[in-house]
């Protein structure tokens, strides 16, 4: 007997077993690994979606927190065909519903077809249909959570010291990926960390060689403050952008971003570099994209579907990538463009050098 069931947006209502009890509802989305779940689970991207696991088998390999993208688990609910014990006490302290027992490479084409849609997840002993449709009831559009950035940004800045003397990093929070910290300071960057809201003057004060703009969940034009950020800096500082920092950066460049049908999830998304022909694997998990790049010209395009992959101009010091270059999980092909972004801001040739 089912103790846990999904409501979707198209009436169908799915039953399976609860491994974490309780309700919950999100954005559905999916993810393909069949390794990186910790990575998954930890990624702020995943804040206000139920992850849902293409791998049938999810945990083989246990849950150590170095693997860790954050300090808690992000997706509001997590779906599989089978999750190991490890994870689901790992969930079950988190306090996040998680339900197994599900066919979930069929949902994920139920996604594919109908794209991302809500979903409520009603999960436990007094688990129930009705529940579960209550959830999607109150369940809002990505774009309606307009302060998403106040749920996985940092209060206060925090200061990370490489062993090194790279250029110095402001690394704007709107969700930011513990990998891409540790790619920064692996180069000898020291990393300072504001808030996705932080006042120019505040970035100011720490004399930074670059801007970095972080991946991050929701719609990008719910970042306005960010937004503000870029445009206060553009042509005094060089600018990077990882994924929904690509997109916002493009928004502050006359672009213009839109929502994507069920979105590039996974870690096998083929991306074409135009100038050198090279086509490299990637890690991507995004929602939304940029229709217009604006003022940037599009160095790379996905293969399946042409949408950009990369946005940059040399002119004004802006460079940005719509896939995540740090993995974790996924292919390491893309990891210099942490070398590209600090060589941009190395004395004598970021603009703020020149002045």
């Amino acid at each position: 007997m089912s103790d846990a069931y999904i409501a979707l947006e198209t009436g169908k209502v799915l039953e399976g077993r609860a491994r974490s009890p309780g309700e919950a509802h999100g954005e559905l989305v999916f993810t393909t690994p069949y390794t990186g779940y910790e990575e998954s689970l930890t990624d702020p991207s995943y804040e206000a979606q139920v992850l849902t696991f293409a791998y049938p088998l999810i945990g083989n390999y246990g849950v150590r927190a170095e693997r860790f993208e954050s300090d808690r688990v992000h997706p509001n609910g997590a779906v599989a065909r089978e999750l190991t014990d490890d994870v689901a006490e790992w969930l079950q302290d988190e306090g996040v519903p998680a339900v197994d027992a599900v066919d979930t490479r069929d949902l994920v084409l139920d996604i594919r077809d109908g794209g991302a849609m809500k979903c409520g997840i009603s999960a436990g002993p007094d688990a129930s249909a009705e529940k579960a449709r209550e959830e999607l009831d109150v369940c809002p559009h990505m774009s309606e959570i307009e302060a998403i950035g106040d749920m996985v940004s940092v209060e206060d800045v925090e200061v990370h010291r490489a062993d090194g003397e790279g250029p110095k990093t402001a690394l704007i929070h709107c969700g930011t990926k513990g990998s891409i910290i540790d790619s920064l300071l692996a180069r000898g960057s020291d990393v300072h960390v504001f808030p996705h809201d932080a006042d120019p003057a505040e970035v100011e004060s720490v004399d930074p060689d670059l801007v970095f703009i972080s991946n991050g969940p929701g719609d990008p034009a719910n970042y306005g403050p960010t937004e503000d950020l870029v445009e206060h800096f553009l042509g005094v500082l060089p600018i990077a952008g990882i994924c929904l920092g690509m997109q916002i950066v493009a928004n502050a460049l006359d672009g213009e971003t839109t929502k994507m049908e069920f979105g590039h999830r996974g870690v096998n998304q083929p991306v074409l570099d135009q100038a050198s022909g090279r086509v490299v694997m990637t890690t991507q998990n995004h929602g939304y994209m940029v229709a217009d790049a604006g003022d940037l010209d599009v160095t790379q395009v996905n293969v399946n579907d042409d949408t950009p992959e990369g946005a940059e101009s040399a002119d004004i010091g802006v460079i940005t990538r719509q896939y995540h270059p740090e993995a974790h999980p996924g292919p390491h092909d893309t990891l210099d463009f942490f070398d590209d972004v600090l060589a941009m801001a190395d004395a004598g040739t970021h603009p703020k050098a020149t002045q």
